[in-house]
């Protein structure tokens, strides 16, 4: 049989081919850990659940999320500070793909942890191997401060880094979120965010019809770049209410998104994708065969190829923008953007900032003038 009974320390679990964690088909090798002492009582155990995964796999109900509950809790018999580095990184993976919230879009979950986890948790591994640290407060921190001051990797980093620390009950600096925090718009994007007129004026230098509308569809609703694939355009049709709806299997689920600016759907002829969602670039979407990360990146490339002199970003952050200048809520413009307030008003704390204060100067000069 491909599968196998292993001892790893003092401790038992199962190996062989076993589907994708992340349901990208094939049988790839990968291991089970199953918590149980290397005795024969365990061994005798151990016989029994590998009896049992079998079974599973020839019924085709072999269910990940079930078998990583087994792995989450370490052995009683070792503590986790005992556990080889690797075998704690399994775990916390484990743990985290097992988490129900994260079973509700399983495609968004396999993109937030290849792009915001992985990278970093291979990074700590990598140094714990060439300082000779093991996992704990002084490795967490020597990883965060790898990373330059206010850059997006060091923000992300802080984050995968602090929930590694509270799956493991490891003690943090009072400072963290301080020190892993406080990224937005670099200077040079900051300049260089395109005014409305500008971003009208680059759809000339676009000859693919359906890249004219993704384009068009990424300005008016500050998208990011792979749900312009993972949107239902239906009220875009004529009669519909304009709202369109980001799905489920994106990266930060269900959302929908207003037009900002409203007239613009009309300026780059969004209401044909309303009839026909078709028109869109031929973009592989089936999240079997593909992931967000990969459909977003072709987005990028399209950019490029191009020669557009702004990211597909630069048009989210200005339709973020946009709202800030007419007043929408904060609350309001995260929501339809997918992340968080605390994101939103770290992200675009220059613009939130400059409009709160225009708000005091109007409100306290009209007091001036009725007074």
């Amino acid at each position: 049989m491909g599968l196998r009974i292993e001892r790893r320390g003092e401790r038992l679990g199962l190996r062989g081919p076993l589907p994708c964690r992340r349901g990208s088909g094939g049988l790839p090798v990968q291991r089970i850990s199953l918590g149980l002492p290397a005795t024969p009582a365990g061994l005798e155990s151990a016989g029994q659940q590998l009896r049992q995964v079998l079974r599973e796999l020839q019924g085709q109900r072999f269910d990940w999320s079930q078998w990583s509950r087994r792995a989450v809790a370490p052995s009683p018999q070792r503590p986790a500070s005992a556990m080889p580095l690797a075998e704690v990184l399994d775990h916390f993976e484990a743990a985290f793909f097992a988490d129900p919230r994260r079973r509700r879009n399983p495609a968004g979950s396999r993109t937030t942890w290849s792009a915001a986890y992985r990278p970093y948790l291979r990074r700590l591994a990598r140094l714990a191997e060439e300082q000779e640290l093991e996992l704990g407060a002084p490795l967490l921190e020597h990883t965060l401060e790898s990373y330059a001051l206010g850059s997006r990797s060091r923000q992300q980093a802080g984050t995968a880094l602090a929930a590694l620390a509270r799956h493991r009950a490891l003690e943090l600096p009072a400072d963290w979120s301080e020190r892993s925090g406080g990224y937005g718009l670099h200077a040079a994007q900051f300049r260089r965010l395109p005014s409305d007129s500008q971003i009208l004026d680059l759809l000339e230098l676009i000859p693919n019809p359906g890249w004219r509308l993704a384009y068009g569809l990424m300005a008016t609703y500050g998208l990011r770049n792979h749900e312009v694939f993972f949107a239902d355009l239906s009220a875009l049709a004529p009669g519909g209410d304009r709202v369109i709806r980001v799905l489920p299997t994106s990266k930060t689920g269900e959302h929908q998104v207003w037009p900002f600016r409203p007239e613009w759907v009309e300026r780059f002829e969004l209401e044909r994708l309303g009839c026909d969602p078709e028109l869109l670039p031929p973009v592989r979407t089936d999240l079997r065969h593909t992931t967000l990360q990969q459909t977003g990146r072709r987005v990028a490339e399209q950019f490029k190829r191009y020669g557009l002199p702004i990211t597909p970003y630069d048009l989210r952050h200005a339709w973020a923008v946009r709202t800030i200048h007419i007043g929408l809520p904060d609350t309001v413009a995260a929501r339809m953007m997918g992340h968080s307030v605390a994101i939103h008003t770290r992200t675009y704390h220059h613009w939130i900032t400059r409009r709160d204060q225009q708000q005091a100067v109007d409100a306290a000069l009209a007091r001036q003038q009725v007074a």
